[in-house]
C-alpha cells in the first residue's frame, strides 16, 4: 500500500517506496539527493564517496540479504576522478543483475555511456547532473531504474545516435523486427527471445541482423551495434 509522507505542502503520496545507495564524493550533493528521494518516501540505505566504497557496501548489504533497489552513482569519483564511478556501477551490473544503476555525468561521455549499455538495458540510466534540479524527473528517473526500466538523458542519446540520424528510422522494420527489437531493449539475449516468440534461434539471428542493417549498422560497430540499436528503439 502507498504511504503518507508529510511535507511543506502536505501530505504526499508515496507510490513506488525504493531503496537507493548514493555514490558521490561531494558531500553537499550527496547530502542532497538523500533529501530530494527521502523527502519523497524513499529510503537511502547508505551513501559513499568513492568507488571501491560503492563496491564494499553492496557486496555487505547482499550478503545480509538487503540488496538495495538502485545505485545513485557520479561517474568520477576518487583517487582519479577518471572513470572509478562507472567502472564500480559495470562490476556491480554483472556481480548483481537485478540492481538498478543510475550513473551522473557532468558531461555526455559517450564511451562510459556505451561501456554501461553493453551488457543489458534494463534497470540502467545514465543522466546529467543538471537533471537533477528536475526534482520530480529525477526522482522518477530513479524509480524507474529501480523497477528495471530505463532512464536515458535526451543529450546522451543524442550523441550516442548521431544528431543528424532521422528520427522515423524505425519505420522501415518489420512488425515482427518490432517487437523483437523492443525485447533487445529489455536486456534479453537472442536465445531468450527465440524462447519468448517461439521460434528458433536462427530465426531471431536473422531479425537481428535485418534490424541492424535497416538502421544503418554496420559491421565496423562492432559489438556496440546492440547498444546503438536499443538506443534507436528507446528514442522513438
Amino acid at each position: 500500500m502507498p504511504g503518507r509522507i508529510p511535507g511543506h505542502g502536505g501530505p504526499r503520496i508515496v507510490e513506488d517506496r525504493v531503496r537507493v545507495v548514493i555514490a558521490e564524493d561531494s558531500v553537499l550533493l550527496r547530502e542532497g539527493l538523500t533529501r530530494l528521494l527521502t523527502d519523497r518516501g524513499h529510503d537511502v540505505v547508505a551513501g559513499v564517496g568513492d568507488g571501491a566504497a560503492l563496491i564494499k557496501i553492496i557486496t555487505g548489504l547482499d550478503a545480509q540479504g538487503e540488496l538495495p533497489d538502485v545505485v545513485v552513482a557520479d561517474v568520477r569519483m576518487p583517487p582519479t576522478h577518471t572513470d572509478e564511478g562507472v567502472r564500480a556501477a559495470v562490476q556491480l551490473r554483472k556481480a548483481h543483475p537485478a540492481l538498478g544503476v543510475l550513473v551522473l555525468s557532468q558531461y555526455v561521455e559517450e564511451r562510459y555511456a556505451t561501456e554501461l549499455l553493453a551488457g543489458s538495458s534494463r534497470g540502467v540510466g545514465y543522466l546529467l547532473k543538471d537533471r537533477v534540479a528536475e526534482v520530480r524527473e529525477f526522482v522518477d528517473a530513479v524509480v524507474r531504474v529501480a523497477q528495471g526500466g530505463t532512464a536515458l538523458d535526451p543529450e546522451v542519446v543524442a550523441q550516442l545516435l548521431g544528431r543528424s540520424r532521422k528520427q522515423d528510422v524505425l519505420a522501415g522494420l518489420t512488425p515482427r523486427e518490432r517487437e523483437v527489437l523492443g525485447l533487445m531493449a529489455e536486456g534479453r539475449t537472442n536465445s531468450a527471445i527465440a524462447r519468448q516468440l517461439v521460434v528458433s534461434d536462427g530465426a531471431v539471428e536473422k531479425h537481428v541482423s535485418n534490424i541492424f542493417l535497416k538502421l544503418g549498422l554496420s559491421p565496423s560497430d562492432g559489438d556496440h551495434r546492440r547498444v546503438l540499436a536499443v538506443l534507436t528503439y528507446l528514442n522513438s
